[in-house]
């Protein structure tokens, strides 16, 4: 079992101790890929107005290691790929737990894939195999659906999705039409994704 000290927060879904132990067991099969995780933060939380379909399992995983910015790595929620297949495996009826905890295992197992392939980008950026480093874009919310949990992030002429579970330090409440913010930006199925978003300070605002 790992050493990694691991907070796993749920939100929307009933405890699972099946799924704790399956993160942790994944904590430390990332070690395989980069020895030198100082912690580990995985956020699984399922939208209010979802709650009977677990389909809609969002995951966030941020992995803290030495002289760098956390590395993120998060599943969007998807009706096809691997969750449709998990679905047509099952013919037997379950309860609705049990429905939540399956969509949110297979959702676990492609965030920490995610998670796998940003540390092994990071350690090769570390050997000095790649060269560069991304710099943060800036921009300023647009749009906001609190009860579901995302919104826009407004960057020059694109609009960028986040999920609230993208956003540092649990912080997306404190977000406002207008706030400006710090984001990494990755490709989703649905178009550009913020894969990690930072409030900034109004000094610290360039307009892009």
């Amino acid at each position: 079992m790992t050493l990694i000290p691991t907070q796993i927060t749920l939100r929307g879904l009933p405890p699972s101790d099946d799924l704790e132990s399956d993160i942790r067991e994944r904590v430390a099969w990332l070690e395989q890929f980069y020895v030198g995780i100082v912690r580990c933060r995985v956020v699984i939380e399922l939208p209010h107005r979802h709650r009977r379909d677990g389909r809609h399992v969002h995951v966030r995983i941020e992995l803290t290691v030495p002289g760098a910015p956390p590395i993120v790595a998060s599943h969007e929620p998807s009706l096809h790929g691997r969750l449709k297949d998990v679905e047509e495996e099952e013919h037997h009826k379950e309860s609705e737990v049990e429905s939540v905890h399956r969509y949110a295992a297979v959702a676990i197992r492609e965030a920490f894939d995610a998670a796998r392939r940003r540390l092994e980008d990071f350690a090769r950026e570390q050997r000095g195999t790649v060269k560069t480093h991304e710099v943060p874009a800036h921009g300023e919310v647009v749009e906001l659906e609190r009860a579901d949990g995302y919104g826009f992030i407004q960057a020059g002429e694109n609009r960028v999705y986040f999920h609230r579970a993208s956003v540092l330090d649990d912080a997306f409440d404190d977000l406002t039409i207008g706030t400006p913010v710090a984001f990494t930006e990755e490709q989703g199925e649905k178009g550009p994704q913020a894969s990690t978003v930072r409030i900034l300070g109004k000094h610290h605002y360039v307009a892009p």
